[in-house]
């Protein structure tokens, strides 16, 4: 199983980045997929999450600016990232979580960091 993240970078307030979570060696459209992130000395909090269903569901910090998506032709999980904060500074992994089996899998983070 692999979850590789991808996108991350430096960015001014403002700016937009956009991540993408490539996987493989699972079903990949029969999990739910997730972004996470982790900031300097703060804990690992959900940003967004997407069903296999298509169901979505973010974070109140990133409502509104974030937007996760998959392609599931390419077992690939994106979060289009807009009106970037330096308060989304953050490492930022993907999970994937199997409702049938409880397994989950993380990838190993991207940085993103939004300074001027």
């Amino acid at each position: 199983v692999q979850l590789v993240e991808s996108g991350g970078g430096m960015v001014q307030p403002g700016g937009s980045l956009r991540l993408s979570c490539q996987t493989s060696g699972f079903t990949f459209s029969s999990h739910t997929m997730s972004w996470h992130r982790q900031a300097p000395g703060k804990q690992r909090e959900l940003v967004a999450a997407i069903r296999n269903g298509g169901a979505t569901n973010y974070a109140d910090s990133v409502k509104g600016r974030f937007t996760i998506s998959r392609d599931n032709s390419k077992n690939t999980m994106y979060l289009q990232m807009n009106s970037l904060k330096p308060e989304d500074t953050a490492v930022y992994s993907c999970k994937a979580f199997s409702p049938v089996s409880g397994r989950m899998y993380w990838g190993q983070g991207t940085q993103v960091t939004v300074s001027s």
